[in-house]
């Protein structure tokens, strides 16, 4: 022992015990002890799921200052998604830091990691109470004189030695998992209830955990009661039965030997705190609050109730709501129960049983022992929801749990018919939240026959939801939602899947067919109208769940076929381009097999289905379905007829994407020239085609008439639609974008600034629109100087947009690659080879070999070998986009230009010296003619040559064109600008192939 230790030996101490909760009963224990021999305690429960970095964790243990003793068992390790070895390297690196603050003792005898050898630990699974105190002294370095010592604070039972009285409780769960939380708040409220009412109820849906709860409830904390007693209370008999066995259990005389007079006596023991002052009963499943009313105990003693009835709230008890588990909670339990599955798989399970801890349990239970996949398992539960064999029941919980869920819809059913019929209403919307004011408003001439007393009696509706929720069939929330975003005390109903799909599967199909018919129209009278006005877009979302079981996406009526058309334009000018297309995918089948290829509204369909094709990279098909439908526009209806002129312009937008540049530009063209003389220069469809045309214009490289175009688009839209429409906003982001791609990086910038804030402001920062502001925001600082800034705005755009839309949406590959140049000059290189090599394998896939963004990512890809020092493969990376870019668009298009400006580089550092200097020559000539003398490109191509004609010798002439480049940046850049001040000092220049939008 160090000479320290012998001076502290008999001082008071700090200590902090850390403990899984599954341990508590030995933490409180441990805890008391130490207190009685003078010692300061903290326990500090451990919570493996919310520790991120475990070394921080530990670490903050011994920030108070205080020694550490760990209370080590296999649960202390087992609750969160750390490796053996994440374990041992954060227990190795903070043992080794502080020595002589961390102790433990172990209550198991399974292998636990390594390092906690380090810890000394002190078994004390099974030993009695005067051997454990002497061990975790002795661990301690404490003295041991006083073992036994009482100050007269009554402490906590040795948690080896049970309670006095244990009656029936059930058997603990190994595999309890979680629920930290609500055990926190049931202990919370027993100990803040006032003297005499310590009384809470466990609410919460069959199956969802509210006995195991209980349970471990009763052991972990069975060390601070005398009494603990299990009462079945489903019934009257049965709780008066047991409840009266509790008499004898304590000692109390029989007299007669009635069940009436033996409750009367342990009611009146319990209340007088005699024998026995500290008692827990626990009654488990009673839903009838007046069968236990009459026979609650009070006193100094804790009483725990089990309930699916809401109506306990009524009756002088506190509810704690016991919800579905957590995420991470449920693929804990799921892992423990079997094994053999990994995170993704349980995630996977627990994501189509939403967590619903009765069914996880179940199906975790039979994959355990099945060679199954997960995906496959659900295929096969979907099919037998009904079936014993598709789940494995366990002792906690013997029957399935559709069987259980169907139990307590059949005592619906039976008794509360107006609650039924609700319920069967309910199920033709989506499982999860459905706005109660769609219910309140249903048109009156399409109230089934079944439901029109409820619906137009509010007494009676109002009862009939009650009784739902009553037994936590369902639950009412209210949004925290401002009132423009769709909340403001928005009231809706909660249906878990499970019920949902019971109820569902039992319905006849003529007791189907007029509720989901009457739920349509619900929804069609529901529809704001204006897909376009964004403020409206909150209520159109809470409607789409619903579209698919309601049969929206199938039905034959006009009025129900125009409320989806909405929905998808919403969907397309929203950005959810995903649901979009799989909700027009189903439609266009079903739609097409009613009405033909021909019909009108399978034509308004097509539009929004190939526009979702087209914004997820599905080219192909997109530039199918608009042939096909141009073609037979056009034989109908001639090339002058509106819907025909619609058909080109959307034709249009597919070739612009499969790079048919000049094919769409001319077709533009036409179409614009036809709207204006058909509908007039500021009609909203007129200027979406010049929209369109100054797009074309754009990626043809003709920044100026783009920009021209664009800023014409921009001031109509103004006028017409207003300055905060999505349309006019687009306008603003093209203005910025034609300024930067012309040089003028100043005026960009301070365009798309002010840009950005109004697309976030108006679409949220998540919108498609708005990354795009911001993703030109980024590019706009990166030219004008502010790298820092540029990187954040690029790699914040990146992450976002990987996350929201996936690594291969094409908006997603194109900021993928502006963000990789970006690191390419001042990041990480090997990051930028990464995803430059992703975004070329990305494009190739979808655009194929000959597309010019998959030629000038190979392009940007050479030049970060070059950066890395490969530089033939850099060079065979150039020629070759060289190559491919003149096939693909000619010499004269910027994007030539830029290619050819890299590849001459390449030539000069491989020792090309005068094929280097003759094609910087060749293509500053043509760059001078199609950009002007200014552009920064052709800036940048002059400093190039100048390079090139040094290394040749040629001195004089080199001079002249670095002096010229030189001045000219100063008076276009300033002369702190990085292209300016890169030009200073000889910094050879390259260019960045940047896709567009």
């Amino acid at each position: 022992m160090t000479a320290s230790r012998q001076d502290l030996e008999g001082a008071p101490q700090r200590f902090v015990i850390s403990f899984a909760g599954f341990n508590r009963p030995w933490a409180a224990w441990i805890g008391h002890r130490l207190e009685e021999h003078g010692h300061r305690v903290a326990l500090q429960r451990w919570d493996p799921q919310r520790a991120g970095d475990l070394g921080e964790a530990l670490e903050d243990l011994v920030r108070p200052g205080a020694r550490v003793l760990i209370v080590l068992s296999e649960r202390y390790f087992s609750g969160g998604s750390h490796t053996e070895e994440q374990w041992n390297t954060a227990l190795r690196t903070v043992i080794r830091a502080h020595p002589d603050r961390f102790a433990a003792v172990s209550l198991t005898d399974v292998r636990l990691p390594a390092a906690t050898a380090a810890l000394e630990q002190v078994e004390l699974w099974s030993v009695d109470a005067y051997e454990a105190e002497y061990r975790v002294l002795r661990r301690l370095e404490l003295p041991t004189d006083r073992i036994g010592t009482e100050t007269g604070r009554r402490g906590p039972r040795f948690p080896n030695d049970p309670p006095e009285i244990w009656g029936r409780v059930p058997r603990r769960n190994p595999r309890f998992t979680g629920r930290n939380d609500v055990i926190g708040r049931l202990r919370e409220a027993l100990a803040e209830a006032p003297p005499g009412a310590a009384t809470v109820t466990l609410l919460g849906l069959s199956g969802v955990g509210k006995t195991q709860i209980a349970t471990e409830y009763a052991y972990r904390f069975a060390s601070e009661y005398d009494v603990v007693w299990w009462v079945p209370a489903e019934d009257r008999p049965t709780l008066r039965e047991r409840l009266a066995d509790l008499a004898p259990a304590l000692g109390l005389p029989l007299g007669t030997g009635s069940y009436g007079e033996q409750i009367r006596a342990t009611l009146e023991a319990l209340r007088r705190g005699s024998p026995y002052g500290r008692w827990l009963i626990v009654f488990d499943g009673c839903d009838n609050p007046d069968d236990l009313t009459d026979l609650l105990p009070s006193g100094a003693g804790d009483v725990i109730i089990t309930s699916r009835n809401r109506e306990w709230a009524s009756r002088h008890t506190n509810l704690v709501e016991v919800p579905l588990y957590a995420r991470a909670e449920s693929i804990t339990f799921i892992r423990r129960r079997a094994q053999r599955l990994g995170g993704g798989e349980a995630d996977q399970l627990a994501e189509a049983l939403e967590d619903y801890p009765l069914a996880l349990d179940q199906t975790a239970g039979w994959l355990a022992s099945s060679p199954l996949t997960v995906g496959d398992y659900l295929t096969l539960l979907r099919r037998r929801l009904d079936s014993h064999e598709a789940v494995t029941v366990s002792e906690d919980y013997p029957l399935p749990f559709p069987t259980a869920l169907a139990i307590l819809l059949n005592n619906v059913r039976e008794n509360f018919p107006d609650a039924l019929a609700l319920l069967r209403l309910f199920v033709f919307f989506a499982p999860g939240p459905v706005p109660l004011r769609l219910l309140r408003e249903f048109p009156a001439d399409e109230v089934p026959e079944q439901l029109a007393g409820l619906i137009n009696d509010q007494i009676r509706w109002n009862a009939a939801l009650n009784k739902l929720v009553q037994f936590s069939v369902v639950r009412l929330e209210y949004s925290d939602l401002p009132v423009d975003e769709g909340g403001g005390g928005l009231e809706t109903v909660q249906l878990h899947r499970m019920v949902h799909n019971i109820v569902r599967d039992n319905l006849a199909e003529e007791e189907a067919v007029p509720l989901a018919r009457a739920v349509r129209q619900v929804l069609a009278a529901a529809d704001p109208g204006r897909p376009s006005d964004s403020r409206l877009w909150p209520r159109y979302a809470e409607l789409i769940p619903h579209l698919e079981p309601a049969g929206v996406l199938t039905s034959t009526n006009p009025r129900i076929q125009n409320f989806l058309l909405n929905c998808l334009r919403y969907l397309m000018l929203s950005g959810e381009y995903r649901t979009c297309l799989r909700l027009a995918e189903q439609a266009d089948g079903a739609w097409r097999a009613m009405l033909g290829d021909d019909h009108d509204q399978v034509r308004e369909l097509s539009y929004q289905y190939g526009g979702a094709l087209r914004m997820l990279g599905h080219f192909r098909q997109a530039e199918a379905l608009s042939r096909s439908r141009l073609e037979r526009l056009t034989a109908e209806r001639g090339d002058r007829d509106l819907e025909t002129l619609r058909a080109m312009s959307a034709h249009g937008g597919v070739l612009l994407r499969v790079a048919r540049f000049e094919q769409a530009h001319q077709l533009f063209e036409r179409i614009l020239g036809a709207y204006r003389e058909l509908l007039g220069e500021d009609h909203s469809t007129t200027l979406n085609e010049q929209n369109n045309l100054a797009a074309a214009l754009r990626l043809l490289g003709r920044y100026q008439e783009a920009y021209d175009l664009d800023l014409d688009t921009q001031r109509r839209r103004e006028r017409v639609l207003k300055v905060r429409h999505i349309a006019t906003l687009n306008s603003g982001i093209a203005c910025a974008m034609n300024l930067r791609l012309m040089g003028r990086y100043r005026e960009a910038l301070t365009r798309q600034e002010q840009g950005l804030r109004l697309n976030t402001q108006v679409l949220g920062a998540n919108h498609p629109q708005s990354l795009r502001a911001e993703h030109n925001l980024g590019l706009c600082l990166r030219r004008s100087g502010d790298i820092p800034g540029a990187g954040a705005r690029l790699r914040s755009v990146w992450e976002r947009s990987t996350r929201v839309f996936g690594a291969s949406y094409p908006w997603t590959l194109m900021v993928a690659s502006d963000y990789a140049t970006y690191l390419r000059e001042y990041g990480d290189i090997e990051e930028a080879r990464r995803i430059s090599e992703d975004v070329v394998r990305g494009y190739q896939t979808q655009l194929g070999l000959a597309h010019p963004y998959s030629i000038g990512t190979v392009a940007n890809l050479g030049l970060v070998l070059r950066a890395q020092g490969e530089r033939e493969e850099a060079l065979s990376l150039c020629e070759q986009a060289l190559v491919g870019m003149r096939g693909a668009l000619g010499d004269r298009h910027p994007w030539t230009l830029g290619v050819a400006l890299n590849a001459a580089g390449c030539r000069n550092i491989t020792g090309r010296l005068e094929d280097a200097a003759g094609l910087s020559r060749d293509t500053l000539r043509t760059a001078e003619s199609v950009l002007g003398g200014e552009h920064p490109m052709v800036l940048s191509l002059q400093t190039s040559l100048a390079a090139d004609l040094r290394a040749l010798g040629r001195m004089e002439e080199a001079g002249k064109h670095e002096d010229d480049a030189l001045r000219m940046l100063t008076r276009t850049l300033g002369t702190q600008h990085v292209h300016t001040v890169s030009a200073r000092q000889r910094v050879r220049p390259y260019w960045d192939f940047e896709p567009q939008p």
